[in-house]
């Protein structure tokens, strides 16, 4: 009795323990706010913090598939031209459909960009679960694809979108709810959405086991090949839908559109505390992640410090520094 009573706390307390790892991308993201204060004023101002988590919707959103993807012991480095190709998609059926349907070529045209990203993430996942093809390999391959097909579709050029509906479909990028953008309630509703599917379902528990340890996870009884190609299903959902909320923001699509989303969407990732290798993934981390680069971002344009065409670079040397945290916390 007096064993299990003593017990019992030490469950407690391990229970409420404090993680640094979990809460790592908050404070890193209360850090950057006041450094960012002390550079500039302006950048706590409402409008200049609005911009900034608008821009990071996009990139948060595709990065909530993503924390299922390597969470679940994958990788996709095939979304920035996905998004492309699915832009095009849209756009291009969207002025097919304009002289039958008139403004009904809006959410008709998004449905079928819905549909399309699913069947880009069930390819990309058939080929490396049925395909026993390395994610690296087969997304880099898939990645190849898209951004050829969006090329040739625009001949070299653009898809702009036809003038008869871009002031109907501005208020997807534009337009504001109770004074919130529109694509910052977009991205909260598929991060609560993806929250509770990876925190509170079977299959979120699943996806963890599958990234943990594949051979463990397929003698539990769980289907390796269905658990990954999910993932990626619900990855190209996810790029589905910030390519239907991007297309309004430059009313085309471009050969260039989507270029190096890839990488800011895995560095959100990372930094939000998923671990590359699988078996563990945070939503909530994520998009703190996508909002910490842009405010990076931002930053560089308003100081002095580093050029703003250096972005890349440094987001490159984020993902880094959050690879060697993670080897080293471990």
């Amino acid at each position: 009795m007096t064993a299990l009573t003593q017990s019992a706390p030490a469950r407690n307390d391990r229970q409420f323990q404090f993680s640094w790892t979990d809460a790592g991308p908050f404070l890193a993201l209360a850090v950057l706010l006041v450094v960012g204060f002390a550079v500039n004023p302006d950048f706590l101002s409402t409008t200049n913090l609005g911009n900034v988590i608008t821009r990071s919707a996009y990139v948060a959103i595709i990065a909530v598939g993503a924390t299922f993807v390597i969470s679940s012991g994958g990788l996709d480095l095939s979304v920035g031209s996905m998004v492309a190709f699915i832009a095009g998609i849209t756009i291009m059926f969207m002025n097919m459909m304009v002289p039958g349907l008139g403004l009904w070529a809006i959410p008709v045209g998004m449905a079928i960009a819905l549909l399309a990203g699913l069947l880009c993430g069930l390819a990309n996942g058939l080929i490396v679960t049925v395909g026993r093809i390395e994610p690296f390999i087969a997304t880099l391959g898939t990645m190849g694809i898209f951004r050829a097909l969006i090329t040739y579709m625009t001949d070299g050029g653009t898809i702009p979108i036809d003038r008869s509906l871009r002031e109907a479909y501005r208020p997807v990028y534009f337009g504001t709810l109770g004074g919130i953008p529109v694509p910052i309630l977009i991205s909260a509703v598929v991060a609560l959405l993806g929250a509770f599917v990876l925190y509170k379902t079977k299959y979120g528990r699943k996806c963890a086991a599958v990234g943990a340890n594949e051979d463990v996870a397929r003698y539990s009884g769980i289907s390796v090949i269905k658990t990954r190609t999910v993932a990626y299903v619900i990855q190209g959902a996810c790029v589905a839908i910030a390519a239907v909320c991007y297309v309004p923001r430059l009313g085309a699509a471009t050969p260039t559109t989507g270029q190096l989303w890839e990488l800011q969407v895995i560095t959100a990732v990372v930094i939000g505390g998923t671990a590359l290798r699988g078996g563990k993934g945070r939503i909530w981390g994520t998009i703190a992640g996508a909002v910490i680069l842009e405010l990076i971002a931002n930053l560089m344009v308003l100081s002095d410090f580093v050029s703003e065409y250096l972005v890349a670079a440094v987001q490159g040397v984020i993902i880094i520094i959050a690879m060697l945290v993670q080897r080293f916390s471990r």
